[in-house]
């Protein structure tokens, strides 16, 4: 290095410099001077790979989060189907008082399959049941249908 020296720009020969140096050095792929930052060549098969294993990660991840989602979903419409299917035994049921939404009441069932609703637990009945048995203890919901509590045979 010529530290300390001073540059004559008259003795710089300006064709071998042009011949040393590029027109437009940020357009090459390579180094263009010996301060330059390091041009390493990127394994294009390499980045596709990553980046390919990457999506498949984050789509089966977001395919597992819709699946999870849809078995709720699908849980949550068979509960609405068992109680659709529970309230219109109860309302064939034999009933002789007006149910209040939150109580909680008992269906039995009688000799011929005729089910009746009532307010007595079959606990209260003492030693003998006079239905032919019990089958579920349920409360009426605010929209009419009704949730099994207790079941023995639904």
């Amino acid at each position: 290095m010529n530290r300390g020296k001073k540059i004559d720009p008259d003795k710089i020969d300006l064709e071998q410099l042009k011949e040393k140096t590029a027109e437009n050095p940020g357009l090459i792929s390579f180094p263009h001077s010996v301060g330059s930052a390091v041009v390493k060549p990127e394994d294009k098969g390499k980045i596709k790979g990553r980046a390919m294993a990457a999506m498949r990660e984050q789509t089966e991840h977001q395919l597992h989060q819709l699946y999870e989602q849809m078995q709720i979903l699908v849980t949550q419409a068979n509960e609405i189907k068992k109680r659709v299917e529970v309230s219109n035994r109860i309302y064939r049921a034999q009933m002789n008082f007006e149910p209040v939404i939150g109580k909680t009441y008992f269906l039995y069932e009688k000799e011929h399959a005729q089910d009746v609703l009532s307010m007595i637990s079959p606990d209260e009945w003492g030693k003998r049941l006079p239905f032919k048995s019990f089958v579920a203890s349920v409360r009426l919901l605010s929209d009419h249908t009704w949730e099994v509590i207790k079941s023995n045979n639904l």
